[in-house]
Order: C-alpha cells, then sequence, then structure tokens
C-alpha cells in the first residue's frame, strides 16, 4: 500500500467521523463560538497533540535505542538520524504550534484558570523545545558527526554496531577523543531539550486525561 493510499484512507475516516459528528448539524457551544468551529479546533489540538506524543515517545525511548544498540553499524545509523531528525523536530515542531494555537483560542488567556495557562506555558515550552532543537542543535550535531565519521574511517573504525571500537581508539587518539568530547556535549544538549518538550507534553496528556469522560 502507498503513501497516497495510505494518506486518502486516513482523510476517508476521519470525513465520515466528521460527517456523523453530532456536531456536523449546527448547534452551538455554551462557550460562544459556534459547535463546529470549537469542535474542529478541539480535533486539530488532539490530533497534533497525539501525533507530537506518539512520535517523541517512539524517537526518544524505543526506536533509536533499537537501531543503535542492536542492528545498525554506527555510521549507518548516524546518517540515517541524520535525515530523520530534521523531518521529527519539524513535525513534533508543527504539531505543537497547532496545539499551542487551538489551545490558546479555546481558552482565552484573561479568561483561563490558573490551570489552564500552566498547560499553555507548557505547550508553548514543547514547541521552543523543539524548534531550538530543529535550528540550533540538530544542524550543530548532524555537522560534528560527519567530520566525526571522516576521523573514524581514517581509523578503519564505525561499520560495527555499538561503541566498543570507538572508545579503544579514542584512548590512543586524541583527536578522536576531544571529537567524542564535543559530539557528546552537543549531542546531550539535544538529548535534553528533547526530554525537556516530552516532559512539557507528558505535563499536557495529564492535563487531558482529567477532561475525559470514559
Amino acid at each position: 500500500m502507498g503513501w497516497l493510499t495510505r494518506f486518502i484512507g486516513a482523510v476517508t475516516f476521519l470525513a465520515v467521523g466528521v460527517i456523523f459528528s453530532p456536531e456536523t448539524f449546527g448547534s452551538k457551544s455554551d462557550g460562544g463560538h459556534s459547535s463546529k468551529l470549537t469542535a474542529a479546533l478541539k480535533l486539530a489540538h488532539l490530533l497534533c497533540f497525539a501525533t507530537a506524543w506518539g512520535a517523541a515517545l517512539w524517537v526518544t525511548f524505543i526506536g533509536g535505542i533499537i537501531m543503535f544498540k542492536r542492528n545498525l553499524p554506527r555510521h549507518m545509523f548516524g546518517s540515517l538520524q541524520s535525515k530523520m531528525f530534521p523531518a521529527y523536530f519539524s513535525m513534533v515542531a508543527v504539531c505543537c504550534a497547532v496545539s499551542t494555537a487551538s489551545f490558546g483560542y479555546l481558552h482565552p488567556w484573561k479568561s483561563s484558570s490558573t490551570a489552564e495557562k500552566y498547560q499553555l506555558g507548557f505547550l508553548l515550552s514543547a514547541f521552543a523545545f523543539n524548534l531550538t532543537n530543529l535550528l540550533v542543535f540538530t544542524p550543530m550535531t548532524i555537522e560534528m558527526m560527519k567530520q566525526r565519521h571522516k576521523v573514524e574511517r581514517e581509523q578503519n573504525i564505525g561499520e560495527e554496531i555499538g561503541w566498543s571500537k570507538n572508545q579503544e581508539v579514542a584512548k590512543v587518539s586524541p583527536k578522536l577523543a576531544a571529537m567524542n568530547k564535543k559530539f557528546g556535549m552537543i549531542h546531550g544538549l539535544s538529548s535534553l531539550a528533547n526530554i525537556m518538550s516530552f516532559g512539557s507534553l507528558a505535563m499536557h496528556s495529564w492535563f487531558l486525561a482529567g477532561k475525559m469522560d470514559l
């Protein structure tokens, strides 16, 4: 099944859900917004939040660990991540922006409760952390990775799985050791920003769970 077919299928199911929603028939919500607009904003918020949360969960705790520790040679893993991370941070940043905008519209600052103001802050934080990763840390990490790969190829390492050979060579190669240190610092800042974004989304997930009636 091609990408276009999957996309059309998803849009079709979404359209059917909208058609059969009670809000489609034009009742009014208590807050003064039309029911259709309110439902559309809630849907945009929920879908974008769920996409950002799910992507962050997978990339941070599952996908990268499986690829690095068990399956892919380091240089192949690094090259793959250099393509995935810009797309990942772009998608999550856009999703956070949509979630923040829709939440802010549904909960105007002047009439919001303290809890709602905190939630808007969490969503803004998630957006800011992802944007920082996209525009600052990811380009720096990718450039440093390419430089280190070049040095490692000169040492005939990088095609193995895991860190063992890199650590062995770094003990006798000051240049590689220095690169490892610099890469670790930049990558650490990127990981910290990603974790902070994930934590902000986690706080919002708790808020949403408290609003659900199952």
